[in-house]
């Protein structure tokens, strides 16, 4: 099953933070105090990924708020795999990714961003950056 990482909560984090109304030295928001939470766990424990079936509801709930946010798809049009290459020189996915990419969850296709990512080799990420 794949990781929730915790670059993901952060990004989740900041996100509601940026929603909030709270002023300095208010209780923080629902969904803003559960991913705290989850977060703190995470830093403490030295944990740098987290299974998404231990989420508290209201943190997994805050996480798919944030995660419709996102782009669906890092496709940009540009599909090499159609051709034979093993990874699509637009987006970085493997053939296979890009076949299922419809039936993934939101956790295995955040786990194909953070790899593609970090790869940053595709051309969604030089070449035609701005149709990313």
């Amino acid at each position: 099953m794949p990781q929730l990482h915790i670059l993901d909560l952060e990004a989740a984090i900041n996100w509601w933070r940026d929603r909030s109304t709270a002023q300095p030295g208010d209780a923080l928001d629902a969904p803003l105090q559960a991913l705290a939470e989850v977060y703190g766990r995470m830093v403490f424990e030295r944990l740098s990924s987290v299974d998404p079936g231990a989420l508290p509801s209201a943190a997994l709930d805050a996480w798919l708020a944030w995660y419709a946010t996102t782009p669906d798809s890092p496709c940009i049009a540009i599909c090499s795999t159609a051709q034979g290459d093993p990874l699509c020189k637009g987006c970085g996915r493997s053939f296979d990714e890009v076949q299922h990419w419809p039936a993934l969850d939101p956790f295995e296709k955040r786990a194909v961003w953070r790899r593609i990512s970090l790869e940053a080799s595709a051309w969604r990420f030089n070449r035609y950056a701005e149709r990313g």
